[in-house]
């Protein structure tokens, strides 16, 4: 089911209003029959994959945290990391994996001929799968105690809004909101809504609307000139953020309407002054599980400066492997981690700055735009098919190739602009005011004006037809 259908139109009211006359026990069994009724929309047989993960995972911390031999707890720890990557390897790796070889073998001219399956990747299974997997991690490192209730754990692993995109709940974070009795206040439904209201502009007006401009070049790049592909870079970058931090507003918009506050997942990355910053601020979730549970257990930066590159080199291969089973992902993380490691060698010891919302002066500003092209670089690879996509891309953009004939040059128009304005707008006022909801406090006829011009944005110049899926339900 997605947030921008005509489905969800009608469940999520039904849930809300049912949940209200519910104690807090069967606030939480409601919660997730509904959890399973939204993700058993798309197929009901991928529930049995994220029951088979609640039940190892449940049963697994509590066996962990009763354990004192060391073996027997590292046991049970690599029983619930074989199953977690055992699940994800099969349903979204494995294919990948299969092809890599064989083109391996074929180049150093040995045939194979090998079986692949055709398996249909479970939408949302690199969030939950990490989710799960982060408690039984934390109850081995003793950061926290099982809970005993399986119904609360169950709702913890499938929570619907963020279950299929994030953001990747811990569960020192999560767990305790569920457990906790929740008096739902007029702050948490103004906030609420303001949070679905702006996670509905960037989605449906922004990144729909540039959706078919993208694709459209994308699909065949070798039709378009290097100045259109730079321009259509560029508006993927707002596509990808709109869609992604859209999907986030929604998400934590809905289950503020619960009670249940959710982590951030996004702080205007696009403001961001270094890479390091930038990954501070851009999947937020990802970027601390990968920090806590990949490249602080690598050894980190404890181990001298050429251990630290190679470890940050790895965290974001493997990140950029976590989004997709395509040797592009594997370059755009690749990419991150070559950036990390220059600019760790470049800061040396000094921290990183990280404020709400640059300065207007020349030095902020140019750091800043200095890191959006290196972003926006690493975006080539995210979003081109395959690597001879991206090559052909980076190779009419450095030898500026005219398009062909038959493709009619990219009129981005005034309504892209206005769209790309509004949410830069929107971006810039979070950041001053440190809040995401940022027009609570307002005076409520400011308050109304601007719920008014998003609403009016959306239903004006968005994309009102079409239910586009979000970009990251494919990893």
């Amino acid at each position: 089911m997605l947030f921008n259908s005509i489905d969800f139109f009608f469940f999520f009211p039904v849930v809300l209003l049912v949940y209200y006359f519910l104690s807090t026990r069967m606030q939480n069994a409601w919660l997730l029959v509904a959890s399973y009724v939204f993700y058993g929309w798309w197929d009901w047989r991928f529930l049995g994959l994220i029951l088979i993960s609640t039940v190892v995972d449940y049963f697994v911390g509590g066996r962990i945290a009763k354990s004192k031999r060391p073996t027997a707890r590292k046991r049970l720890l690599i029983a619930s990391l074989a199953t977690n990557l055992g699940i994800l390897g099969i349903f979204k790796y494995y294919g990948f994996f299969v092809q890599s070889f064989v083109g391996l073998l074929e180049a150093v001219g040995l045939q194979a001929h090998v079986t692949t399956l055709q398996i249909v990747l479970p939408v949302g299974i690199s969030f939950y799968t990490f989710q799960t997997m982060s408690y039984s991690f934390d109850i081995y490192r003793g950061r926290i105690e099982p809970t005993r209730n399986f119904l609360n754990f169950a709702l913890f692993v499938a929570y619907f809004p963020q279950l299929v995109a994030g953001p990747i709940e811990r569960a020192h974070h999560l767990l305790p909101k569920l457990e906790a009795v929740r008096r739902i206040k007029w702050l948490d439904i103004a906030v609420g809504f303001e949070l679905i209201l702006i996670g509905f502009f960037k989605k449906v007006a922004v990144a729909d609307t540039l959706g078919p401009i993208v694709d459209s070049r994308f699909a065949d790049p070798a039709m378009s000139s290097g100045l259109d592909l730079v321009v259509t870079t560029y508006l993927f970058a707002f596509q990808i953020y709109g869609d992604f931090s859209g999907y986030s507003d929604i998400a934590r918009g809905t289950s503020r309407l619960f009670g249940v506050d959710l982590m951030r997942n996004f702080n205007q990355p696009y403001l961001s002054q270094s890479i390091t910053e930038f990954w501070r601020r851009w999947h937020i979730s990802l970027s601390t599980w990968l920090r806590d549970y990949l490249y602080i257990p690598l050894g980190g930066n404890r181990k001298g400066p050429r251990r630290t590159y190679i470890n940050l080199l790895t965290t974001m291969l493997l990140g950029g492997l976590w989004h997709g089973a395509n040797w592009t992902f594997v370059v755009w993380g690749g990419l991150h981690g070559m950036y990390l490691a220059v600019h760790k060698v470049v800061l040396g010891t000094r921290p990183v700055k990280q404020d709400s919302a640059p300065s207007l002066g020349f030095r902020s500003l140019f750091k800043v735009f200095v890191t959006f092209q290196l972003v926006c670089l690493t975006w080539i690879f995210f979003r081109a098919a395959d690597l001879d996509s991206a090559i052909e891309i980076l190779t009419r953009i450095l030898t500026w190739e005219a398009g062909s004939p038959d493709m009619p040059a990219l009129d981005v128009g005034q309504r892209i602009m206005l769209l790309i304005g509004a949410l830069i707008a929107v971006d810039y006022l979070q950041a001053k005011s440190g809040h995401h909801a940022f027009m609570v406090g307002w005076h409520w006829v400011p308050r109304a004006l601007g719920y008014a011009t998003l609403i009016l944005l959306t239903l004006t110049l968005g994309n009102m037809i079409d239910e586009v899926p979000f970009i990251y339900f494919q990893f």
